[in-house]
C-alpha cells in the first residue's frame, strides 16, 4: 500500500466529474518515495517511504526533528 511511512498518509477517495454531472468513484494517490536517509544522530542510514511534501519538511528540518513532530522514533 502507498502509504508515507512517518505522517501516514495515503490514498484519498475522489469524484471524477463528466460534462454532464456524472461523478464516478476514483482514488487520488500519494506521491510516494522511497528515500535512503542519512540520520547524524543514529550514525546509520534509513530506508523509508515518504511523500514529496515530507521530503521537503525533512531537507528543512532534519530526519529525527520531522519525525518527533509525528511521535515516531527512528
Amino acid at each position: 500500500m502507498a502509504k508515507s511511512d512517518i505522517t501516514g498518509k495515503r490514498k484519498l477517495l475522489a469524484q471524477n466529474v463528466s460534462h454532464s454531472n456524472i461523478k464516478t468513484k476514483r482514488w487520488q494517490n500519494v506521491n510516494i518515495q522511497t528515500r535512503r536517509l542519512w540520520v547524524p544522530e543514529l550514525k546509520r542510514y534509513v530506508t523509508l517511504s515518504l511523500t514529496t511534501r515530507d521530503i521537503r519538511s525533512i531537507d528543512k528540518l532534519g530526519v529525527v526533528a520531522y519525525a518527533k513532530r509525528y511521535g515516531i522514533t527512528l
